[in-house]
């Protein structure tokens, strides 16, 4: 299983805004509309052993899960559409049990430090920044759960809850890249065994 922890600050933690109006309107939500897409979407078909947690504004957490996602596709304004939906049905989330708003979207109430303690015992926690060790020189682990940040650096308290759960930083390039082509680097590193099978 492959896991993606990806940080809006700005997204609004209520369904009010456009779908037309993404960027600013709803606070960049078309980056981590982007993100579920690079994480997800393959030429013909959708990656099955990938789950995705938005973390919206640190207060909810929103999960796509690849094993059972049903009828989403890659245009921003649809995934953008189950987002909102989602917020829409927070109220349905009750402590620890989730939302449950179509096959493979859920709805969590809690921020991205409980999202890390929930998560990390199933897997190797990674996170994706510009000042990490080159990818390459990294062995993959067999479970990983990438965490990165939108268009914001992390804030230090979540710099610091990521200093405690994750076993080293990385980066996929010299260059800065957008949040979803890192995503897209991370998945061929991980295809091709560190870019060195392509079979």
């Amino acid at each position: 299983m492959r896991q993606f922890v990806i940080l809006g600050h700005d997204v609004p933690t209520t369904p009010d805004f456009s779908l037309d109006d993404l960027p600013s309107g709803a606070g960049r939500l078309d980056v981590l509309c982007r993100c579920v897409n690079a994480a997800f979407f393959l030429s013909h078909g959708l990656r099955s052993d990938v789950r995705v947690h938005l973390v919206v504004a640190d207060t909810y957490t929103i999960t796509f899960d690849g094993g059972s996602l049903k009828h989403l596709h890659p245009d921003e304004r649809t995934i953008a559409s189950r987002i909102r939906n989602a917020l829409d049905r927070a109220d349905e989330a009750i402590g620890h049990m989730p939302a449950e708003v179509s096959p493979g979207v859920s709805l969590y109430r809690f921020g991205f430090s409980e999202l890390l303690d929930r998560i990390a015992e199933r897997g190797t926690v990674v996170e994706l920044h510009e000042n990490g060790r080159p990818i390459v020189e990294v062995d993959s682990p067999s479970d990983p759960i990438f965490v990165l940040s939108d268009h914001h650096n992390f804030t230090d308290e979540e710099a610091n809850a990521l200093g405690d759960a994750a076993a080293y930083r990385v980066r996929v390039s010299p260059k800065l890249l957008h949040a979803d082509h890192t995503i897209t680097v991370a998945h061929n590193a991980l295809d091709t065994d560190g870019f060195r099978t392509y079979e």
